[in-house]
């Protein structure tokens, strides 16, 4: 823990260029759909629902973080940004799988709702959620390796404030996503 502490910038770096890659990879579609086992058609069909229930408990733990660490509560807000972390990895997980299984979902609605509503909400979703990897990755680095009384000489407030509503905006904006692709048309 104390070698991290003192190359949180080079990991956040190696975190997010992995990152980075790992998107590219699988928007591109450049994974063989054959690389993954192809769950049962129910399941295939649940995954952007269950993606959605994820997003929204995403959303309740980074505000239930920021109201801990507001009340002073920090050992319930580093809590809450863990699961907040780990529900990040279990949606980019279920969503690259299904990206690679079976491609991205077609926009079925009216052509002048996906001219100007539907793609600048998709543009701006995807370029705030690539800005989330490394705001969340040094918060998260910082919080984890730095002892509770050090944390006020790091970054990490100013850190965590941006990974928060980076994260709050890509959740957010991806159920409105999901609303338009799966509830609406």
């Amino acid at each position: 823990m104390q070698q991290a502490r003192h190359h949180v910038p080079q990991l956040t770096g190696a975190l997010t260029a992995v990152s980075f890659a790992i998107v590219l990879v699988v928007i591109a579609g450049a994974v063989p759909s054959t690389l993954f086992p192809r769950a049962p058609t129910a399941v295939m069909a649940v995954i952007p629902h269950a993606i959605a229930t994820v997003s929204a408990v995403a959303i309740g733990t980074i505000l239930g973080g920021l109201r801990a660490i507001r009340a002073g509560n920090i050992d319930r807000h580093r809590t809450l940004m863990v699961v907040s972390f780990l529900l990040f990895g279990l949606f980019l997980t279920v969503d690259f799988y299904r990206l690679a299984v079976v491609g991205p979902t077609a926009f079925a609605g009216p052509a002048v709702v996906e001219t100007y509503l539907y793609l600048p909400l998709l543009v701006s979703h995807a370029v705030v959620a690539l800005l989330t990897f490394p705001a969340v990755y040094y918060a998260l680095l910082v919080g984890v390796t730095t002892p509770r009384g050090a944390l006020p000489a790091t970054g990490h407030a100013r850190a965590g404030r941006v990974a928060a509503a980076c994260w709050l905006l890509t959740f957010g904006s991806g159920l409105v996503i999901y609303a338009m692709l799966h509830l609406l048309w």
